[in-house]
């Protein structure tokens, strides 16, 4: 009988200490009451509602929910988000699973004592699978363009000639509103001014939702659009030294069954650069050297429309619509001198040459757009129709004349490329959740686009032999994907693949060029997650990418406005193909944000650019297929809050790299390292007075013949808020030291190019800010 009453007493005993210890959830949403958008990273912590210490915590994803494992009892509850008032719940028992109701956060608007210091919204936020950064809490490219955005955001850098690179990779893929744009395919992402851009995603791995273009990643580009009831609008005016005028106007007007918006923006810039280059060749023991000095003043004059509107028919379609338009006229003066030694390194002859380049420019692009959304929830279809048409009419004028040891003769060059493309873009995708943590997604992609070349060479009026010509590219790329994912606990998965036929024809009016390449190609996608906990991600992720030929590595006519370092494209120019894997993981503290990551490319049949000795004594740049390029790399980005006023970011990036490949002969086998950072601070006082510095490293690196130097380059933003958040004015300065210079040598048998050029010397300029109507929190975001 004892034994039996132990046992009893003893189950009694494992049963209570079970149902102490049992771990209960807890989960809930938390949202913004204007908008009523979900809040990621708000911060939820579970207290000890009588010794008032931190039992636990968590904090939201990006559609606001979380979900907190914790034992029975009696807990006050603190969900926090900067910049929002602390929505506190006071002595809440929970004894079992518990779902709270939505919670709703407003904005804390009140204003603070002049020590205290208020908090914002971060310019940059790391999840596991992009990075994103909010363009409109960054104060260093006020007054610029979707170039300087870029050069600002993590993992990406813009060189001196307008190239856009990832990770130092310059196969990336720059989409617009998630699609493609001819803008950003032919160099003309300067014509898009930076108050039109909401933020910028990075996204190192795409999944098949996305086209498989881009070895390197993606760069997304939103635009804004307005969701501010009723009508409001903002004006803003910049004016800077070297001449940066800009004015640019933003208006929204929506009611419950419309939402009209437009944007006007005019710019006048002036850019100053110069260019220093040595030339050597050595023929029989015999060096010849060539020193050439150019100075460049470019104007940019355009202005741009864009307006559109959306239309809810019901609450469950929505139909949008929206047109582009860009005027740009571009005009260059260079002077080069050209000076020639002799092997004594003393002057033999001077000659000097004067360009003049004009280039009119128009870019136009209609949108329709249609969104359904069903009962079911998630489920979502999107049917989108693009069509781009742009023309520009390149004209170069130029001049030449010795003038010493004697003067000669003048001799009269003029040049004429008269460029337009026609681009028509049709794709659809469907989501549909199959049970509460699966779901399937479809879609369906085709793009046609003619680009056409006109180009004509004049040399005293007399048509220059081989510059005479036609040239036109065909494109045709249709694709298909489907992908499915699927939540177990803590394990998350991802699945897709992608079909894409390609059908690519470049032909000419003199049938030099006849070139037609067609490929169907399958691109598989994998990306596995695991949660440790809400703050804690590890995702590993694969997927197979194209770098199909840009139109201007195709066309071999590249202007003539330095004899002695031409360019030429390619026509016979193929694909290349990537193989990705990424190792990356997400640790979230209160205060730190670390994103480090593991990255490995493989690449066949990659592009390298090749220059060569001509007949006539100079150079020629051109790019060429080689065999393959492995890269190995660490990246690092992170963010740290020291306080609630000061925020710190920063990324460190590293890579190995293998490049080996035959061309003509000759073997272009590279192996090297590269690195670069970048620490960006942003500092907001009380009374909208705020504070940001960034600096950025790039090292030295060899590619093929190419040994690129490191160069660095620092900038300053400062921002002040008046009449109640209606004004703001800023001021910012772009290399501030002046040292942002690209210093290169192509190395070749028998041969040398040493070069230093600045494209844009030391920039400063101030910009104020006029709303109406709307408040600075206001976020312009997209339609849902």
């Amino acid at each position: 009988m004892k034994k039996i009453a132990f046992i009893f007493l003893l189950s009694c005993i494992m049963s209570l200490q079970a149902q102490m210890s049992k771990q209960l959830t807890l989960s809930g949403k938390v949202i913004e009451k204007v908008y009523k958008q979900p809040l990621e990273f708000a911060t939820i912590a579970i207290i000890n509602s009588v010794n008032q210490k931190t039992i636990t915590g968590g904090i939201t994803n990006a559609e606001g929910n979380f979900v907190i494992e914790i034992s029975p009892g009696k807990y006050n509850i603190k969900i926090e988000y900067i910049s929002f008032k602390t929505y506190i719940i006071n002595n809440i028992t929970i004894d079992a699973d518990m779902t709270l109701d939505t919670i709703i956060l407003e904005e804390d608007n009140e204003q603070l004592a002049e020590v205290t210091i208020v908090s914002e919204k971060t310019t940059v936020e790391y999840k596991l699978d992009k990075k994103v950064f909010n363009v409109g809490k960054d104060l260093i490219h006020k007054g610029g363009t979707i170039s300087d955005v870029l050069d600002n955001v993590p993992s990406v850098s813009v060189d001196a000639a307008g190239a856009v690179s990832l990770r130092g990779n310059p196969s990336v893929r720059i989409l617009i509103n998630g699609k493609p744009s001819v803008l950003t395919a032919n160099n003309g992402l300067e014509q898009i001014p930076a108050e039109n851009i909401e933020k910028v995603e990075v996204i190192t791995n795409p999944s098949a939702r996305y086209e498989s273009e881009g070895a390197a990643g993606i760069i997304n580009i939103i635009l804004k659009k307005n969701k501010r009831s009723g009508f409001g609008g903002s004006l803003q005016l910049t004016s800077g030294i070297p001449a940066n005028h800009n004015a640019n106007i933003n208006l929204n007007y929506k009611t419950e069954k419309i939402n009209v918006f437009a944007n006007l923006g005019y710019r006048y810039a002036n850019f100053f650069g110069e260019e220093k280059q040595t030339q050597t060749t050595q023929i029989n023991a015999i060096a010849n050297s060539v020193n050439l000095n150019a100075d460049t003043k470019r104007n940019d004059d355009h202005y741009n429309i864009y307006f559109g509107g959306d239309y809810y028919i019901n609450d469950k379609n929505t139909l949008t619509t929206s047109f582009y338009h860009n005027k740009l006229k571009n005009t260059d003066e260079t002077d080069f001198t050209y000076t020639y030694l002799n092997t004594n390194k003393e002057t033999d002859s001077v000659i000097s040459r004067k360009e003049d380049y004009k280039e009119p420019q128009n870019f136009n692009q209609l949108e329709i757009t249609y969104v359904k959304t069903f009962d079911k929830k998630g489920q979502k279809f999107t049917a989108n129709v693009q069509y781009d048409f742009w023309n520009d009419d390149e004209n170069e004028m130029i001049t030449q004349q010795r003038i010493l040891p004697t003067e000669g003769g003048l001799t009269r060059i003029r040049t004429r490329d008269v460029e337009s493309s026609k681009d028509l873009l049709m794709l659809s995708d469907f989501i549909s959740p199959l049970t509460e943590k699966s779901r399937l997604e479809t879609g369906v992609r085709a793009e046609i686009r003619r680009i056409t070349s006109d180009y004509t060479a004049w040399v005293d009026d007399q048509i220059l032999e081989g510059f005479d010509n036609r040239l036109d590219y065909d494109e045709r790329i249709y694709g298909a994907y489907m992908q499915y994912g699927n939540n177990r606990k803590k394990f998350n998965y991802l699945l897709g693949v992608r079909l894409e036929h390609s059908d690519i024809g470049i032909s000419d009016r003199e049938a030099l060029f006849s070139n037609k390449k067609k490929y169907t190609d399958i691109f598989p996608t994998t990306h596995f997650t695991y949660n440790f906990t809400e703050r804690t991600n590890l995702q590993l992720s694969y997927s197979r990418r194209i770098n199909r030929p840009r139109f201007w590595q195709l066309n071999p006519f590249g202007g003539l406005s330095d004899p002695r370092d031409l360019f030429a494209g390619n026509p016979d120019l193929n694909p290349a193909y990537a193989n990705v894997l990424e190792l990356a993981l997400l640790k979230r503290w209160t205060k730190i944000t670390l994103n480090p990551s593991i990255y490995y490319q493989y690449h066949t049949d990659f592009f390298q650019f090749i220059t060569s000795p001509t007949a006539e004594g100079g150079f020629i740049t051109t790019p060429v297929n080689l065999s393959h390029e492995e890269r190995l790399g660490f990246e690092l980005a992170t963010t740290y809050n020291p306080f609630k006023w000061w925020r710190l970011s920063g990324e460190f990036n590293y890579y190995t790299f293998t490049q080996e490949g035959t061309y003509e002969n000759i073997n272009y086998d590279t192996e090297d390292t590269k690195w670069s950072t970048r620490v960006n601070s942003r500092m907001k006082f009380s009374k909208g007075f705020s504070i940001q510095t960034n600096f950025t490293y790039q090292g030295k690196s060899n590619s093929g013949q190419r040994l690129i130097k490191s160069q660095y380059w620092a900038n300053f933003g400062i921002s002040k808020d008046l009449f109640k958040d209606k004004v703001s004015l800023t001021l910012n300065a772009n290399n501030i030291f002046d040292s942002r210079i690209n210093k290169s040598t192509v190395t070749g048998q028998n041969y040398s190019l040493v070069s230093s050029a600045t494209r844009s010397g030391r920039r400063v300029s101030a910009t104020l800010t006029y709303r109406f109507n709307r408040k600075k929190s206001d976020r312009d975001r997209l339609p849902d």
